[in-house]
């Protein structure tokens, strides 16, 4: 649980440590490895799916949501 009430997930990945979702706001929340928390807005359950199972989480999270989604840094 991050301080946020939400679920994280610890991934494989060099530059990010642990995602999680909050499906009722489709907040996506990404901690980097570098320990800054990032979250990404409106995104839909079936892109935190595709990040989760993704063969690169940092590609996916690049190719898939960052350029697509409003984010913002919250930590």
């Amino acid at each position: 649980m991050n301080n946020y009430g939400v679920e994280m997930i610890t991934v494989n990945s060099s530059n990010v440590a642990e995602i999680g979702y909050d499906g009722t706001n489709q907040i996506l929340y990404v901690r980097f490895t570098n320990n800054t928390l990032y979250i990404y807005k409106g995104v839909p359950v079936g892109e935190f799916d595709g990040l989760k199972s993704a063969p690169s989480i940092g590609s996916y999270l690049h190719k898939n949501i960052k350029s697509l989604f409003p984010y913002e840094q919250i930590e």
